[in-house]
């Protein structure tokens, strides 16, 4: 699905005969975005806008870390949006081709932030579609501020998870933890490219187009907050794996000292049944019986599942 952004307001479903009028329209600024390319859209981008190969292999094969490179008369970002959905994070991948008259994005699923950024841009689309470079930045920004909304929620889910793991630690506890810790890791790399590309795209924005300079450092500082936000996470994840094992260990002493009170308390009777052998003689005159069997191997199964059923609602075992 392609949407058109253009001083004129906005449309679905263009036309490359459309955006070639575009193209050759002088000083036309639009931003074209297309969502979930099939082979058509692939051919746009190749025949109409000649775009390199290399850039259309990388929105084809997705799978890429953020970047930014410089081609002949257009320039080939790619961003990250992390999401987080039932405690799962996820990362969407946004290819960006940004040139001094137009922009054109290009993503698989569905983006989220584009409905309130598309709102804004019909509201007032010549303000919003004078120079290629402000559009940019409020798509940049869009995209960046989403990981905002994760990154709180994250930060919330692993406070709840530390409650609970005081509370009542469990297998489950460790497993989401370990989930948590490979997601931080995986967001650190993310955002820590990430950091590094605005960077380079704050410098290029120093040498082509210094009104926009203070627009894109405003969304590199977003970036710089977000990577602080994850290593915080990191740390809070590290502190609640070990108070996680803080837990488990303590709760494993409380119930060795329990079974050792119960042991030791059979000791001394365990030793004094085996000195004596205990056979007095009226004891085994009224042993002698198959009833009195049956009644001792009956006796014998009803302690052992007593002391079962204790230990498993102490949660022993």
């Amino acid at each position: 699905m392609r949407t058109l952004f253009t001083t004129d307001g906005h449309n679905r479903e263009v036309a490359a005969s459309d955006v070639q009028q575009l193209l050759a329209a002088p000083h036309q600024v639009f931003w074209l975005d297309i969502q979930a390319p099939d082979d058509d859209d692939y051919r746009l981008l190749s025949d109409t806008f000649k775009f390199h190969q290399l850039t259309i292999e990388d929105v084809k094969h997705q799978n890429q870390r953020p970047k930014l490179d410089g081609y002949d008369g257009y320039v080939f970002a790619v961003v990250f949006v992390i999401a987080l959905t039932a405690e799962e994070v996820s990362f969407r991948e946004h290819h960006l081709y940004i040139a001094p008259d137009y922009l054109v994005t290009v993503h698989l699923p569905p983006e989220p932030s584009f409905d309130k950024l598309n709102q804004r841009i019909a509201e007032s689309p010549q303000s919003a579609c004078r120079k290629s470079s402000f559009l940019t930045y409020l798509v940049m920004d869009a995209l960046v501020d989403t990981t905002f909304t994760a990154l709180e929620t994250l930060d919330e889910a692993v406070d709840k998870l530390q409650d609970e793991v005081l509370q009542n630690a469990n297998n489950a506890q460790l497993a989401l933890l370990q989930d948590m810790k490979h997601s931080a890791v995986e967001m650190r790399r993310i955002l820590g490219a990430q950091r590094d590309m605005f960077q380079r795209l704050v410098t290029l924005s120093l040498e082509a187009d210094r009104e926009t300079t203070a627009y894109y450092r405003d969304v590199y500082d977003h970036i710089i907050r977000q990577y602080e936000t994850v290593d915080s996470l990191r740390d809070l994840l590290t502190g609640a794996m070990d108070v996680y094992l803080s837990t488990v260990s303590n709760r494993l002493n409380m119930t060795v000292k329990a079974l050792t009170v119960v042991a030791s308390l059979f000791l001394p009777l365990t030793f004094l049944t085996g000195f004596f052998g205990m056979n007095f003689g009226w004891l085994v005159s009224r042993i002698g019986t198959g009833y009195a069997f049956i009644i001792g191997i009956t006796i014998m199964a009803i302690s052992i599942l007593t002391q079962l059923f204790f230990f498993r609602r102490r949660g022993w075992i």
